[in-house]
């Protein structure tokens, strides 16, 4: 068995790594060294500016802010237990830190969960410390503002420590960063890993930690007992991303298969729908679904097609409640994506204040006989040039299944990094052509016959900073100090952000990069006219962002709303679902035939099956 110690300091490293999912908006969840250690900053920092603020807000003490954070937390997957040992073990540096009249940047830093390499650029998030430093004489109140008044200290002294006369903010940083550093240099807390990965090198997880990260990284269910690529759990991408498997120990019964036998005895689709009508003695499924023309639909998308959302209310220390994490543990496990309220492959109503819902539930309102087939085949950090290592994970057999409508929208990472310099890493017209046609021959070879592909440009992202870089984020709204200008420099100068080109105050980078991304747009639209497949045709649309902003100001909403406000990038559910509703239109205005008939019979299925056994 483990010793206490061990594990003890295995549960702030598993923290850690969670810090590094929150923080991970661009890239997928196994980071390389450097992006890790841009994660552990930005958690960090994300982390002791809520403590901040939670102080603030609530008028308490350092130490009871991170009771109260971690009260909030929920207990599943140990975030509670761990939190409180990660108080345990840096709170009384963090502490020491505030009373030094030091920010999240400082203190960050201070402890190693930043660091500022050779030659490289320091990175912050709130303005550097002005030359006059206070201190208090024991735990405190934090003030509002820090380096701009003494702290506050009921019923203690101030005491004022003014710096050297020095030439700027760089030596103004140094020597306050050197005396934090001596606040804290014989702390035990300083010898912990700063580094997720370790928790995976202890015996009793190393297993798990090794299916888990091939689950993530093959796109396929953690838990799929006869490996037919379906689940009857939600998360670890199970019916959440894709269709709920009926009978986990069957591999041929799965959501999208042709029924096998009609169904008489057994739901081999799993759309609910089997049995033998008692009246005349034919199967529920022949009588209710011949000929009716049943379709899934398949999304190849990236961390916006599986919604990557982050609530505002987890880093708002005035939304903070017990209610605020209850999702936490399901967010975490789906990769801080919300596949079952995304545009293409909800199966949950929205929660938006709009009407619209998702392609696959307008699919199956159309045809009862279509329910639970979808597919979010869509990874956080996907371009059309690493959809090869997961494209294996979408499941049709061309003989068994029915024919599905495939919707491709690689819609970012293509011209998207956080590379200091993004432009050489941006993808050619050259590779894209290359790729996508090599995406489409898989399909060739993979769907039924009479299948659909759909090919999505990409969006104008010099939305992004035309709409939101004056605007505060939700770090910067208690005080009013951080912008989405400083929120997007800061991800840039650590190298971690989704998308460097659109999310930069360089015009002229947001103007190449929304060159390029026409570049490609182009590009698809030539292989959708121009290219003709045995077992689907194609077809082409465009991501008119400005289309959906137009309709949302006629709803009376503003632009900036469209953005998910955490990360500052992805677009939020409204425009998911509102994409979905464009898409829908264009389908019935111009190709039908890719949605299918309207099945006469769906009052009947209602009748018999209810809601088919749910999702």
């Amino acid at each position: 068995m483990k010793s206490p110690r061990k594990l003890i300091m295995a549960a702030p490293v598993f923290f850690l790594l969670t810090l590094h999912t929150l923080a991970s908006s661009g890239y997928g969840n196994w980071p390389d060294t450097r992006h890790s250690n841009g994660h552990a900053c930005i958690g960090c920092v994300l982390v002791v500016s809520m403590i901040e603020q939670l102080t603030q807000v609530h008028n308490s003490t350092v130490q009871i802010s991170m009771e109260r954070l971690c009260s909030y937390l929920p207990e599943k997957l140990f975030l509670k237990t761990t939190c409180y040992l990660v108080v345990h073990i840096f709170g009384p540096d963090i502490t020491k830190l505030f009373r030094a009249d030091m920010n999240a940047d400082v203190v960050c830093h201070t402890l190693e969960f930043c660091k500022q390499d050779p030659g490289q650029p320091l990175c912050h998030l709130y303005p550097l410390p002005k030359c006059t430093l206070t201190v208090g004489d024991s735990a405190a109140l934090v003030k509002p503002r820090p380096y701009t008044s003494a702290l506050s200290v009921p019923g203690g002294t101030q005491k004022q420590q003014l710096c050297p006369a020095l030439r700027g903010q760089k030596e103004a940083w140094t020597f306050t960063l050197e005396k934090a550093r001596q606040i804290v240099k014989k702390s035990p807390a300083l010898t912990y890993s700063r580094s997720g990965a370790g928790i995976c090198s202890l015996p009793f997880l190393a297993k798990i930690c090794q299916k888990i990260k091939l689950s993530i990284q093959n796109s396929v269910p953690f838990k799929d007992a006869d490996s037919d690529k379906y689940s009857d759990f939600p998360t670890l991408r199970g019916f959440y991303w894709r269709g709920r498997d009926c009978n986990d120990s069957n591999k041929m019964a799965y959501p999208g298969r042709r029924p096998d036998n009609w169904d008489s005895y057994q739901d081999s689709n799993c759309n609910g729908i089997w049995g033998v009508d008692p009246k005349d003695g034919i199967p529920y499924e022949k009588k209710f679904c011949e000929g009716s023309q049943p379709r899934g639909v398949i999304l190849l998308g990236d961390s916006a097609g599986a919604h990557f959302h982050i609530p505002p209310d987890w880093i708002t220390a005035s939304q903070m409640s017990l209610k605020s994490f209850l999702n936490l543990p399901i967010a975490l496990t789906n990769e801080l994506d919300w596949p079952q309220l995304s545009g293409t492959t909800g199966f949950l109503y929205s929660t938006s204040r709009i009407k619209e819902n998702s392609i696959y539930l307008r699919l199956r309102k159309r045809n009862h006989c279509n329910h639970r087939d979808y597919q979010n085949i869509s990874k956080n950090g996907a371009s059309s040039q690493n959809l090869e290592r997961f494209i294996e994970s979408l499941s049709r057999n061309q003989l068994l299944d029915y024919p599905a409508i495939v919707i491709y929208a690689m819609i970012g990472n293509d011209v998207c990094s956080g590379n200091i310099d993004p432009l050489p890493e941006m993808t050619t017209p050259e590779k894209l052509y290359s790729k996508v046609m090599q995406t489409l021959q898989y399909l060739d070879s993979h769907l039924p016959n009479d299948s659909h592909v759909i090919l999505y440009g990409l969006p104008d992202g010099r939305f992004l900073w035309d709409h939101l870089h004056d605007r505060y984020h939700p770090l910067g709204q208690l005080n009013k100090d951080v912008t989405y200008a400083h929120f997007y420099s800061f991800l840039n100068c650590l190298q971690v952000s989704p998308c460097h080109g659109w999310m930069s105050s360089n015009k002229t980078l947001r103007t190449l990069t929304s060159e390029r991304a026409e570049q490609l747009s182009k590009t698809l639209k030539k292989i959708a006219t121009s290219q003709k497949f045995t077992n689907f045709d194609l077809f082409y649309l465009d991501f008119d962002f400005q289309e959906i902003t137009e309709e949302w100001q006629r709803r009376g909403g503003q632009p900036w709303q469209l953005i998910e406000p955490v990360d500052g990038f992805h677009p939020n559910e409204v425009v998911l679902q509102l994409l979905a509703d464009h898409f829908w239109k264009k389908m019935q205005h111009q190709w039908p035939h890719v949605l299918g008939k309207e099945n006469p019979f769906n009052p009947q299925i209602e009748q018999v099956f209810g809601d088919q056994g749910g999702h």
